[in-house]
C-alpha cells in the first residue's frame, strides 16, 4: 500500500513538473506570467471526459456542487493541484521509522 501511494505520489509530482514547464515556455512567449488553469488543460487533453464528469456529478448531485465547489477547484492553477496532490501522498506513502518502545 506504501509503495502504490510513493508510485501515485511520482506520477502527480511529475505531471506537476510537466504542467509547470508547460505556464513557463507560455510565460516566456508571451512576454508575462501566465498560468493554466485545471480546467484549461482538462478541456484541452479530454474536453468529452470533462463533459461527462460535469454531467455526472450534476446528475447524481445538487447542480451547484459543480458550479461552486468543483469549478471553483478546477480554476487553480494545474501545476499547484498536482503538486499539493503528489506532496500529500508523498507525506501518506513515507517510510515509518520502528520506534522500540521495550529499550531502554
Amino acid at each position: 500500500m506504501l509503495t502504490f501511494l510513493r508510485i501515485l505520489a511520482a506520477i502527480f509530482l511529475l505531471i506537476a513538473a510537466i504542467a509547470g514547464v508547460y505556464d513557463g515556455t507560455r510565460s516566456l512567449a508571451a512576454d508575462r506570467l501566465v498560468m493554466a488553469s485545471l480546467l484549461e488543460l482538462w478541456t484541452n487533453v479530454a474536453p468529452s471526459l470533462l463533459a461527462t464528469a460535469q454531467g455526472a456529478v450534476r446528475r447524481s448531485l445538487d447542480p451547484r456542487v459543480w458550479d461552486q465547489g468543483v469549478a471553483t477547484l478546477l480554476q487553480l492553477p494545474a501545476w499547484s493541484v498536482f503538486a499539493g496532490l503528489g506532496l500529500m501522498l508523498a507525506y501518506a506513502g513515507r517510510r515509518r521509522r520502528r520506534v522500540n518502545v521495550f529499550a531502554n
